[in-house]
């Protein structure tokens, strides 16, 4: 790669690693950044899911206040998300190439769908978090105890399966699947939505992981090590500085920056 492209790689890293900290869905700034350079959307996805594990891994730090009280209920959802994620990185290394060009366009319409809808979600979330306080004040600590308690066992399960089917979007393509875990989370769960943001980084970072794992083990010769080292470098700053200041950057600008770059994304595939 030339100099310029490597530099634009680690600024769209920052800008990734800043947007999932806050939001989620960098995946839509690093992955039209590393197509439109030439690299093959299988292999850019890999790459991708690399390099912003180090981004994941400072958003995670950066929003460990908001994991207190938390780490029992994160325990009971791991294994939901090491099964998808390893589902997810299964398809995507033996699945056809093209069937990975069909689907991703797919995905990343998906993806910006939620994106564009998430202030929307937001806002219902928090407007409905604060009337189940107002309602049910007296016993609203019992929501944020345990792996499962305060959920029973019906919305337990359904977190599960949420978590479970989110982690394989995570495994096989990752964008926007933060956006998505606080969307459908948020129904179940009564936290306020910056507790929920952290549990969502924490999740994501455990599919990226294992997914990257993975990919790393099996599928090392089809990663391109260049745009990994950039966009590790880029996500690590931008994931520690999203997760401290990220909240006062313009969401609508955010928002708007996401969409062009992913129907880039998807016109570049679909001329492939």
């Amino acid at each position: 790669m030339e100099i310029w492209q490597i530099a634009l790689i680690i600024l769209a890293g920052i800008g990734a690693g800043g947007i999932n900290a806050v939001v989620g869905s960098g995946t839509l700034i690093t992955f039209p950044v590393l197509v439109a350079f030439g690299v093959p959307p299988v292999v850019a996805t890999m790459s991708n899911a690399v390099g912003l594990v180090p981004g994941n891994i400072a958003s995670s730090f950066g929003y460990r206040e908001e994991l207190k009280g938390q780490w029992k209920r994160f325990a009971g959802f791991v294994p939901a998300s090491l099964a998808g994620s390893l589902l997810g990185a299964y398809l995507l290394l033996h699945l056809p190439e093209d069937a990975f060009e069909t689907i991703v366009p797919i995905l990343l319409v998906l993806a910006l769908v939620m994106v564009v809808g998430q202030p929307y979600l937001s806002r219902y979330l928090k407007e409905r978090a604060l009337r189940r306080e107002a309602t049910e004040a007296a016993v609203a600590p019992t929501a944020l105890d345990g792996s499962g308690a305060g959920l029973g066992p019906a919305k337990y399960t359904v977190a599960l399966i949420i978590i479970f089917l989110t982690a394989i979007y995570g495994g096989y393509f990752a964008a926007a699947q933060g956006i998505i875990l606080v969307a459908l989370l948020g129904l179940i769960l009564t936290d306020d939505l910056q507790r929920l943001n952290g549990l969502k980084n924490v999740l994501v970072l455990v599919v990226n992981t294992v997914s990257a794992t993975t990919y790393i083990i099996v599928g090392h010769d089809r990663i391109n090590w260049t745009a990994v080292v950039c966009v590790a470098v880029g996500s690590l700053i931008g994931g520690y500085i999203g997760a401290r200041v990220g909240r006062k950057f313009s969401p609508g600008l955010l928002r708007a920056v996401i969409v062009i770059l992913g129907i880039v994304a998807i016109v570049r595939i679909l001329t492939l």
